[in-house]
């Protein structure tokens, strides 16, 4: 017997491929199309999409195409590799497969002036990858964009998930207790519990730090982080210092981690099991057909 496989909002593929088709080559990116049918599936997404090329806005533009191009001029002029290096801040590598059908120039400078050239070339050729690294980030965080509570609220359950305590077999222990040394990741969780009305009054600080470092200064540091009176802390963990370990944590950064505790949290911390593991159905299972 054969039986009708239910309908879901993804079932008219067809009437969505018109329309997210139709919203392509009308100029939208693929975030706005997405917002606009109400599709969170990438892979969908994908497949509405096949074959329909983005918009030029969205592209963009390939550097290096200039780069290659500047880089045969200047071989032409009889510069070297270090001496393009310096004048455009890319990796010899990449000038080595731009140029290797041009002429090599003579050689005119000793072996320390080369070498001096070659490590302003070097130079050049990180402050490059420095820029490229913050234009990168930059682009990227500005992607992100305004975040609703339903996207909030799928981070902080996969953050949890990812770093902070479970139940094991050996120790069931359900409490809903978060561990980190980075400020934002505190800052993200916080926001989270405040989403899923956890109150003030059931939130519990506590600071882990190395013996050695500036004790008080971290704690100041988290107190004044989350705006409680380090008064309401509990009791400071110390990690001892053993002088056989070349402990590398040692500079003004260091903040030792923070740890935040939900008091009387057995429920929440059996939704959060819960919201992870519908996390998980709902995620698409790996194409077991491309393994080989």
């Amino acid at each position: 017997m054969t039986t009708t496989p239910p309908r879901n909002k993804y079932a008219d593929f067809e009437n969505l491929r018109t329309q997210a088709i139709a919203l392509r080559r009308e100029g939208l990116s693929r975030r706005q199309i997405r917002d606009r049918i109400h599709v969170d599936n990438n892979d969908l997404l994908n497949r509405l999409l096949d074959g329909e090329p983005a918009p030029e806005w969205t592209k963009r533009p390939n550097a290096k195409d200039d780069l290659r191009e500047k880089a045969r001029e200047l071989r032409l002029k009889g510069m070297t590799y270090d001496e393009i290096q310096v004048e455009l801040g890319c990796s010899k590598g990449s000038i080595s497969l731009w140029v290797r059908d041009l002429p090599k120039p003579e050689r005119k400078r000793s072996t320390e002036e080369a070498s001096a050239i070659a490590k302003r070339g070097w130079e050049a050729t990180m402050q490059r990858r420095e820029r490229e690294r913050q234009d990168t980030h930059a682009q990227a965080r500005a992607g992100i964009g305004a975040m609703s509570e339903r996207e909030l609220f799928l981070v902080g359950v996969g953050l949890y998930w990812a770093e902070g305590s479970k139940s094991k077999i050996h120790r069931p222990l359900e409490r809903v207790t978060f561990v980190n040394s980075d400020p934002r990741m505190i800052q993200i969780f916080l926001a989270w519990l405040k989403l899923v009305e956890v109150t003030p009054d059931q939130v519990r600080f506590y600071v882990h730090a190395h013996e050695s470092a500036d004790v008080s200064g971290i704690e100041h540091f988290w107190s004044d982080f989350v705006g409680v009176d380090f008064a309401e802390f509990g009791k400071t963990t110390l990690k001892k210092h053993n002088p056989k370990t070349n402990r590398k944590n040692t500079n003004d950064a260091y903040r030792g981690c923070l740890v935040i505790q939900v008091r009387q949290s057995a429920a929440l911390y059996r939704r959060i099991e819960g919201w992870f593991c519908g996390i998980v159905d709902a995620a698409p299972l790996p194409d077991q057909q491309n393994r080989t």
